[in-house]
């Protein structure tokens, strides 16, 4: 895994979270909304999206069952149109 020391210096703090995630270097902080929208425009100007797995709402069960198994690749995102079949 590479330095942080050893990085490429970043223009914009979302050109260094980018670079921090290109290298599977791991960051954790706080954020403004100025920043975090800067980051989702980087990501949007370099088509940069994640990896997630749309489940519907009637799935929430099994989604768990399968985060208690390790059995999950990606991060769960629950599709809200789903809740209004929910009854």
């Amino acid at each position: 895994m590479p330095e942080l020391q050893n990085m490429p210096r970043a223009q914009t703090s979302a050109e260094l979270r980018y670079e921090t995630v290109a290298s599977d270097v791991t960051v954790a902080g706080r954020s403004s909304r100025k920043e975090t929208q800067e980051m989702l425009d980087f990501c949007a100007e370099h088509n940069i999206t994640a990896d997630v797995e749309v489940i519907p709402i009637q799935k929430i069960n099994e989604a768990y069952e399968r985060i208690l198994r390790s059995d999950v690749k990606y991060r769960f995102s629950i599709d809200m149109s789903s809740l209004s079949r929910a009854a």
